[in-house]
């Protein structure tokens, strides 16, 4: 856009803004439009926009009476259609001027109804792939007029002119491009067939294509959308729509939901994908506004909890955006989003209580995203909750068949913990839940709104140590001496150490890090860096109020029972470190530097003793 003289005007007169038309084509190729190939798309909807303005003319006319052909030769690209066509007022008015639309001449609501362009810049695009426009027009409304010609310029100039009858004998128009030479991938014949198939293929009107070699023309759109046909049998439909989803989407879907909002006008499927989708990852799904493609990656027309499907849906209320390649966000957009997740909480449920093999089979693939909609819903909570599957000391099961077997269930806060436990606690009875996974403990502690029966408690370090068998006095008296060398070795990682018995015997230790422990290491570590000051003496006086960690050690492993015997003083602080960090490392969570160099250090000190030993 060039602005004309900035010279103050004395009068104060009204100035006119300076259209450069080159720079706006530019603007539209490189911002608006995702790609060139958008200009027959444009073309295709301006001449469905004609159809549906003809048929409001001529309501009597049979549905295939008008329609839409297209030709492409290779040296040009022409698309005309039966439509309302133009008189040479509406060429002056419309088409040389950026900006407004035919269709603003009604009111906005019968416009979005009606038609699918709304913002009037449309026949721009061409200027993607072509230096010239032109068109040749007939008007339906006023048949005795004569045909009109207009060319248009990409430097922004243009030429009207009216011509006799016989050069545009039936009412209509006609768009002819002559493709610059760079834009062949775009122009060819095969491209121009396939891009009208991608965006016309649920178009209402009869679409043809002529590739100039004399042959009979193409059919772009032979048949309706596959659910607005009619099947001999429920069967044979479902069968249809799953291939219709797998041409589209290029996977056979585990199962296809059909979509039919009459409110908006809007009819489609949902095909449930057969495989695991990565948590938090959204499909584009394909939205079609009255027949002509507008998206392949629409986002919006789902929640974000829907990722378990990709929708391909027609829809004649939905309002395109400026470039017509997403939907804009209203209010509609909004209703459209929430009846459509109300769509897919119908069919989980349909599932659960008619098709538990389907089930099954959904679960096992996208049993994240149904915790992610239990989280937040109440409805599918109560009624997929007992079937979601959950790690547990029991290994992979759901809570129905857990809560069957533990009236209490114990449920961990991080992957770490349970690893430390589970082997222990499946050996002491217990029933621990794996509560580490996104959504899993949040989920777990709502189990007894549903099963009432069944208690739901965190997972503490007491709760635990108090299942596992202290040993004998005589025993932990000899022990004594090991154990206090041990805890005075481990002070540094603010561990106690504990002699017990518990199953498995070929556990040596286990080493039990609770949350408020490992605040406890922080605040130390804040304090020693702050020793002398207030703060330093704030956090030392909590220090000694909080839990530590504890290093528990089995009575029954045999290489415990050789190393609380051991009398070398130097001898039995390593060996208590080695204990430390093969229990460290078996918790499976990560190491902080000092226990990474403890364990090295341990190591090589073993292994060096062993040696003098041998020599």
């Amino acid at each position: 856009m060039t602005l004309p003289d900035t010279a103050v005007d004395p009068a104060g007169a009204d100035r006119t803004f300076q259209v450069d038309l080159r720079g706006l084509v530019d603007l539209l190729s490189h911002h608006l439009y995702s790609s060139p190939r958008v200009y027959l798309r444009e073309l295709m909807q301006n001449a469905v926009d004609a159809l549906t303005a003809r048929h409001a003319l001529e309501p009597a006319a049979p549905g295939d009476a008008f329609g839409i052909r297209l030709y492409a030769d290779g040296s040009v690209v022409r698309v005309e259609d039966d439509g309302v066509g133009l008189t040479e007022a509406d060429v002056h008015t419309f088409l040389a001027t950026i900006g407004r639309s035919s269709k603003r001449a009604e009111r906005i609501a019968e416009q979005r109804a009606d038609f699918i362009g709304q913002f009037g810049i449309g026949l721009l695009s061409c200027f993607l792939v072509a230096d010239e426009i032109h068109v040749l027009s007939r008007s339906a409304r006023t048949p005795d007029v004569p045909a009109v010609e207009w060319r248009g310029r990409g430097d922004g100039s243009y030429t009207a002119r009216t011509l006799p009858a016989s050069a545009r004998p039936r009412p209509g128009t006609t768009v002819t491009l002559t493709p610059r030479a760079d834009v062949g991938e775009w122009t060819r014949p095969a491209q121009v067939c396939a891009l009208a198939r991608h965006f016309g293929s649920l178009l209402p009107h009869p679409v043809t294509f002529d590739d100039g070699t004399g042959g009979p023309g193409t059919s772009i759109n032979p048949e309706p959308a596959p659910w607005a046909r009619t099947y001999p049998t429920p069967g044979a439909r479902s069968r249809a729509l799953a291939a219709y989803g797998e041409e589209v989407f290029g996977f056979r879907p585990l199962d296809t939901i059909e979509l039919d909002l009459p409110a908006v006008g809007l009819k489609g499927i949902a095909c449930v994908l057969p495989e695991t989708v990565p948590a938090g990852r959204r499909h584009g799904h394909r939205v079609h506004v009255k027949g002509m493609l507008l998206s392949e990656q629409a986002e919006e027309i789902l929640p974000e909890w829907a990722f378990f499907v990709r929708c391909v849906v027609d829809a004649e209320s939905l309002r395109p955006t400026a470039s017509r390649e997403s939907l804009y966000e209203d209010d509609t957009l909004a209703a459209v989003r929430d009846a459509l997740a109300e769509r897919l909480r119908a069919w989980i449920a349909r599932a659960a209580a008619s098709d538990p093999d389907l089930l099954a089979r959904f679960l096992q693939a996208h049993h994240l995203a149904v915790k992610s909609l239990a989280v937040h819903d109440d409805e599918i909570l109560r009624m997929l909750l007992p079937w979601l599957p959950f790690e547990t000391t029991d290994g992979h099961t759901t809570l129905d068949e857990f809560a069957r077997t533990h009236r209490t269930v114990l449920v961990t806060s991080s992957v770490e913990e349970f690893r430390q436990v589970a082997a222990i606690a499946s050996a002491a009875g217990l029933g621990v839940v794996n509560g580490g996974y996104t959504y899993d403990r949040e989920l777990v502690h709502r189990l007894p709104e549903i099963r009432p029966e069944t208690g739901v408690a965190d997972l503490e370090p007491a709760t635990l140590t108090a299942h596992l068998d202290p040993v004998d006095r005589e025993t932990e008296l000899a022990a004594a001496p090991y154990l206090a060398l041990a805890r005075d070795a481990l002070a540094v990682f603010d561990c106690d150490v504990a002699l017990r018995t518990f199953q498995p015997a070929s556990a040596p230790a286990l080493l039990v890090d609770s949350r408020e422990a490992r605040h406890e290491r922080t605040r130390s570590q804040l304090a020693r860096e702050q020793e002398g000051g207030l703060w330093g003496d704030i956090l030392g006086a909590l220090r000694h109020e909080a839990p530590r960690a504890q290093l528990i050690l089995n009575q029954l492993n045999p290489l415990v029972r050789t190393a609380v015997a051991i009398d070398e003083p130097e001898l039995a602080r390593t060996s208590a470190e080695a204990l430390y960090g093969q229990a460290a490392m078996l918790s499976r969570r990560p190491l902080r530097p000092a226990e990474s160099s403890l364990i090295n250090r341990s190591f090589l000190d073993l292994l060096a003793h062993a040696l003098r030993k041998d020599s």
